[in-house]
């Protein structure tokens, strides 16, 4: 996967992560896009293979290596073709995860890493409503101190692991005048009575992928259900972007590899006008143009990750990685579809579904429009 030479524990981690994926997803994946959902049973057999949270600390549940390893677990699952399920995971393990072992105190983080190391718990992080998504200023659901208690009211939409998570963590506001240091970040565990999810949202691609709505109504959390500082969530969303966005381009990069995995394969078999499909000049020059976008992009983000492990990635180098990759993917998917012709267009080969699943790595995460905006500041300033 990476321009430069991985060390061989990367490279034994990545070859049984994709026996893995073979053996527990490829034979029942085709079937959970078609009913929707990917069965909870998954996460539990993830966990017990190694391979959730495998960057946190040892101490809370995780096998302690470098964040490279927390990577390598999107790229494979995306390369292979599951980009609901590489979304999924990245949430648990690349946002969640992380939130917790940054923000967190000891006694939040014993009672919710190990168990989503395990898979025994599903973690979410609910930021966006209905009338909120990139603006998370505008945010309407909120959290009023009572006693020794917050009463959380609102709702939140597009939350991956909706329908799953055992723990979620929820943007409130705390103090509705302040703006940004008005908010603040609450674990929420979901057997809670005030609690409830609506239904697992209908998307045109990753169908199989759990993203839901879901309801607080008068939900009582104790005070020790606070994640950090009251009034600082805004800041923590804003210190933990890199990674998502970093995540979602390497995922990106990764998914356009499968894709171009598949048509050059392809290419060698189908038989057009008398000539397998890789020897016409069109072919050969759009699979030429979309390896080098590959390869430029995947250069990027390898550049990106060494950044955030040494602990020099930016806001904004991060949103033109998650920007520049997932607009390659998006490119590469619709290119690689295009080489297919109708059979492409069809659900029976696999490059329609790295097609759909593609286009929503362009909204989530800080749509193509923001990563620009927060480009352009670091450039620009505000202007």
């Amino acid at each position: 996967m990476s321009g430069q030479p991985e060390s061989e524990e990367l490279a034994l981690f990545r070859d049984s992560l994709v026996k893995l994926l073979e053996q527990e997803v490829q034979p029942h994946y085709e079937q959970w896009d078609k009913e929707g959902l990917i069965p909870r049973q998954l996460w539990r057999t993830l966990g017990q293979a190694g391979v959730l949270c495998v960057d946190m600390p040892e101490q809370y549940g995780g096998c302690g290596v470098p964040f490279e390893f927390s990577v390598a677990v999107g790229e494979e699952i995306a390369r292979l073709g599951f980009g609901a399920l590489a979304t999924n995971v990245m949430v648990h393990s690349d946002i969640v995860a992380p939130y917790l072992s940054h923000m967190g105190n000891e006694e939040q983080r014993q009672q919710w890493l190990p168990r989503m190391a395990t898979g025994e718990a599903v973690g979410a992080i609910a930021m966006t409503e209905p009338g909120a998504g990139s603006d998370l200023q505008a945010m309407r659901t909120t959290a009023m101190a009572d006693g020794d208690h917050y009463i959380l009211n609102g709702s939140k939409t597009f939350i991956t692991n909706g329908q799953h998570a055992d723990m979620v963590i929820v943007a409130a506001k705390t103090d509705a005048a302040a703006g940004a240091r008005g908010i603040s970040l609450f674990l929420v565990d979901t057997s809670l009575p005030g609690f409830s999810r609506g239904r697992n949202l209908d998307k045109i691609g990753q169908h199989c992928g759990d993203t839901s709505e879901l309801f607080f109504s008068d939900l009582r959390v104790p005070r020790s259900a606070l994640l950090g500082e009251e009034g600082q969530g805004f800041m923590y969303l804003m210190n933990e972007l890199p990674r998502e966005r970093l995540v979602i381009g390497a995922i990106g990069v990764a998914a356009a590899r499968g894709a171009l995995d598949m048509t050059v394969t392809y290419a060698g078999e189908r038989t057009l006008f008398g000539q397998k499909l890789g020897q016409l000049q069109n072919s050969r020059f759009r699979i030429a143009e979309m390896e080098t976008d590959y390869r430029i992009n995947k250069a990027f983000v390898d550049q990106c990750i060494a950044q955030y492990e040494r602990g020099e990635l930016d806001t904004a180098t991060a949103s033109m990685a998650k920007y520049s990759a997932t607009e390659m993917q998006c490119r590469v998917a619709d290119g690689c579809l295009q080489l297919f012709g109708g059979y492409g267009y069809t659900t029976e080969y696999p490059i329609s579904r790295a097609f759909l699943d593609a286009r929503v790595q362009r909204i989530y995460g800080g749509t193509s429009e923001v990563m620009k905006e927060v480009i352009a500041r670091s450039v620009l300033g505000r202007g």
